[in-house]
């Protein structure tokens, strides 16, 4: 099978050609490529040797050729099918021009090749493992060799000038980029902070261009050692403070145990009727008592009293 072509791209779906009467391409030559099943099968079965299946039609794609497909039974290539083109001329014999093993509409077949410096994704690369920049990388630009003036050097070092190469303008963007859509002022924490990184005591200054928009926070409960956009923010700024004053009303502490007497209305009235029941039934007891004192003293005075004769 080393020798199967699998990569012409015979289009099983073409349409057939119409007749061309000025090429000479005419109804009989057509039929005739049509009917050469038996020479395509024979070209094909010595070419493979096996795991040539059924006929599966004929199709025109050019004038003087058409191409046979035949099931392919090879294990491993489901959906595939054998191409055989035939070609013929004006007063020639059939002629095999090209057999291919093409993949069909429900074939397995393997995803587009990618060139692996493409393939890679952050995160990666590991320990012990190299990854070269390209000599034409766009992120990095030639940058001062040392001069030996260990003055100049001194200089030069902080700004990227003892470098053979620094980041171009092009790789400081594509930074700022990936940096301010991770941590940056759009980000979802960031809309909910009352304060943003630049006003905060736990970032860390970037030297250089980009120091302008980043720097590194410090603060271990937050973006602990990554980049920051300075409108970025969180809710551990340094100047976060949070109310001393609790403003949730604290409920009065109650005697869960004691007893609420209720004076419910009907034993007021009943109360209130019963004392004037009292008070009506004490003033007739004084009236009968004062009326039978009197009688009696009346009665015992002509009788016992001093004036009697």
């Amino acid at each position: 099978m080393g020798g199967v072509n699998t990569e012409v791209g015979t289009d099983q779906e073409a349409d057939p050609v119409s007749t061309d009467q000025a090429s000479g391409f005419d109804e009989a030559l057509r039929e005739r490529l049509a009917s050469g099943v038996d020479v395509a099968r024979a070209a094909v079965e010595e070419f493979a040797s096996d795991g040539v299946g059924e006929h599966r039609g004929a199709v025109v794609e050019a004038p003087f050729t058409t191409t046979h497909r035949f099931a392919s039974d090879l294990p491993g290539y489901r959906g595939w099918y054998w191409a055989c083109v035939l070609a013929l001329v004006p007063g020639g014999e059939l002629t095999v021009d090209e057999i291919s093993l093409l993949p069909g509409p429900d074939s397995v077949v393997a995803p587009e090749w990618v060139p692996w410096e493409k393939r890679i994704r952050p995160g990666d690369l590991g320990a012990g493992d190299l990854l070269p920049p390209a000599d034409d990388d766009e992120r990095l630009v030639p940058g001062q060799l040392l001069t030996g003036d260990d003055g100049l050097d001194e200089v030069a070092g902080p700004v990227g000038l003892g470098r053979p190469r620094h980041l171009s303008r092009e790789g400081r963007s594509a930074a700022a980029a990936r940096w301010a859509a991770e941590r940056g002022p759009d980000t979802e924490i960031a809309r909910g902070a009352k304060h943003h990184c630049g006003s905060c005591g736990f970032l860390v200054p970037v030297s250089g261009s980009l120091g302008t928009m980043f720097g590194v926070c410090a603060n271990e409960y937050s973006a602990d050692g990554q980049v920051v956009h300075l409108q970025y923010g969180c809710g551990a700024h340094s100047e976060v403070q949070v109310a001393t004053e609790s403003a949730t009303p604290v409920a009065e502490a109650y005697d869960d145990a004691a007893v609420d007497v209720v004076v419910l209305p009907q034993q007021l009235a009943a109360t209130a009727a019963r004392a004037r029941g009292a008070a009506e039934q004490g003033d007739e007891v004084w009236q009968g008592d004062e009326v039978g004192q009197g009688d009696e003293v009346g009665q015992a005075g002509p009788a016992g009293g001093p004036d009697q004769p």
